[in-house]
């Protein structure tokens, strides 16, 4: 009989061979394509030392798939847990080493297993994807293996963050976990997403396409939306979602964490005196807005690329996590159009599941016009921000910048749908449509009949500004708490947002919304 320390050196052999993965010659595959191995990206995501490997030993059923004598050291994925910056995180890493990390049956149990235990925690999951995609040996078993892991997706929603990050193809069914999860992070030439590949399209439809045009991370950033953060490689990959985590609490029944900036809550930023042009018709770049006010460095935007005329993210302020959002006056006038909708609308109900107060920034002339956006559903994807917002029991503060019209107005949280406070600069202006709108219906017979119909029309927009939409107008009725001076933004936002820490709301007891999707 082997004494213990025999054994002991048949259990280091037999994982140094395990974690070996496919073997130095797929690594090397590997590392030619410009991407990591699953244990390199793990290494890099978690904080040196802390991972904990669960079910390295698990094996496919051989001989039930007729797979016998096919190694697979860890089925293809390796799971476990580890922390960021402390804090506890769950993780798995498809391992494309290994029989190009396609999902099978005990592929599937595994990341079922470590979602379960993160759900059971209350910790965050970030999945590495690099996959084949479903292991066809094994059929319908990897069928159901997908099935379960997106019902846990849905289980696990809103009740901890989860990550999905695209280091590889991610094809078929295995993009609809991505999907379900709040974060999907791409990288530059090494990731793909798609329902059918190139060779499918042209088979079908006869279309040449390549796979970076069809689903990699710029067309997925910038166009389709399906991936949040762009990064060029996977070590900037994964250095972003450490930051992104640093915002997030645990789970739905904490708090974001706190963290001491060290920039002082009653700074005066007299530079937004200047931010914003007193001409409603100029543009301006909204995020310089924000980087003022909020705690200097901390603004992490979210969907960069994607529906441009808005802009969502995460900052803190006073040290506190709160979730920005705003109209970009630079793109489409900071219209809403039907992908910005979505983009705050996702982004509001995220903050809200977890936590995270929502500062809102509004220079919005209303909602894009035109026939491509009416037959797109603007109506139905609008809807979705006064949902969003109204259902949202969060502290919520709104600050109009400058223009606030019409249904814009009330979507981007104004005092009606919910806001706890509603502030506004000097520069706001709040009406039903913008003055040269309104004075063309209102006073359409007054300027036709004027001398000098031009100086009129000039005359008559000028009045509407000064007497229909200034914000005073909103402030005497109570829709606008205060109007301020830019430069006391930073201390407003600061002092009101800690008078709402206590903050409690209840809402009617119901099994959930439906929201307009």
């Amino acid at each position: 009989m082997a004494s213990m320390q025999e054994k002991i050196e048949q259990l280091r052999a037999r994982r140094q061979r395990l974690e070996a993965g496919g073997g130095p010659e797929r690594v090397a595959q590997q590392h030619a394509k410009g991407k990591l191995t699953a244990r390199e990206r793990l290494a890099l995501l978690l904080d040196p030392g802390t991972f904990q490997e669960l079910d390295l030993f698990v094996e496919h059923r051989a001989r039930e798939f007729g797979m016998e004598g096919k190694q697979a050291p860890g089925d293809g994925v390796i799971t476990g847990f580890g922390r960021v910056d402390g804090r506890l995180v769950y993780v798995f890493a498809q391992d494309f080493t290994v029989i190009g990390g396609t999902l099978g049956e005990m592929h599937a149990a595994k990341i079922c297993k470590v979602m379960d235990l993160a759900l059971k925690v209350g910790a965050p999951l970030v999945g590495i994807n690099d996959s084949g995609g479903a292991r066809i040996q094994e059929g319908v078993a990897a069928l159901d293996g997908f099935a379960k892991i997106f019902a846990r997706n849905t289980w696990a929603s809103g009740v901890i963050p989860q990550i999905s990050v695209i280091m590889g193809p991610c094809a078929g069914g295995a993009v609809y976990s991505p999907a379900i999860t709040d974060f999907v992070f791409m990288v530059e030439g090494t990731s793909q997403m798609f329902i059918t590949g190139p060779d499918v399209i042209k088979a079908v439809t006869g279309e040449e396409i390549t796979f970076e045009e069809l689903g990699g991370a710029a067309a997925h950033t910038q166009r389709s939306g399906v991936a949040h953060f762009y990064a060029r490689d996977e070590r900037e990959c994964l250095a972003m979602i450490r930051r992104l985590l640093g915002y997030l609490p645990a789970n739905n029944l904490e708090d974001p964490p706190f963290a001491d900036t060290g920039d002082p809550v009653d700074r005066a930023v007299p530079e937004l005196e200047e931010a914003v042009p007193t001409d409603p018709n100029k543009p301006y770049d909204v995020r310089k807005v924000i980087e003022a006010v909020v705690d200097r460095g901390t603004f992490l935007e979210v969907h960069e690329r994607f529906a441009r005329s808005a802009v969502v993210g995460f900052a803190r302020l006073g040290g506190q996590v709160v979730g920005v959002v705003a109209n970009q006056p630079r793109v489409l006038a900071g219209c809403l159009d039907i992908d910005s909708s979505d983009k705050i609308a996702r982004f509001v109900r995220f903050c809200d599941a977890f936590n995270i107060p929502l500062i809102t920034l509004v220079d919005t002339p209303g909602y894009l016009p035109g026939r491509t956006q009416e037959h797109g559903g603007i109506i139905r994807h609008g809807a979705k921000v006064l949902y969003a917002y109204a259902e949202a029991t969060v502290p919520k503060i709104s600050l109009v910048l400058r223009k606030a019209y019409g249904g814009a107005y009330i979507a981007m949280c104004c005092r009606g749908l919910g806001a706890d406070y509603a502030l506004a600069w000097p520069t706001a202006e709040i009406a039903v449509m913008g003055p040269e709108g309104a004075c063309n219906i209102v006073f359409r017979r007054e300027i036709a009949q004027a001398e000098d119909p031009e100086a009129m029309r000039r005359q008559k927009v000028q009045e509407y500004r000064e007497v229909f939409a200034s914000p005073y107008v909103a402030a005497a009725r109570g829709y606008v708490d205060d109007v301020i001076e830019p430069a006391q933004t930073r201390a407003r936002l600061a002092a009101l947002l800690a008078s709402l820490a206590g903050k409690r709301e209840q809402r009617p007891a119901k099994k959930h919304g439906n929201i307009p999707l």
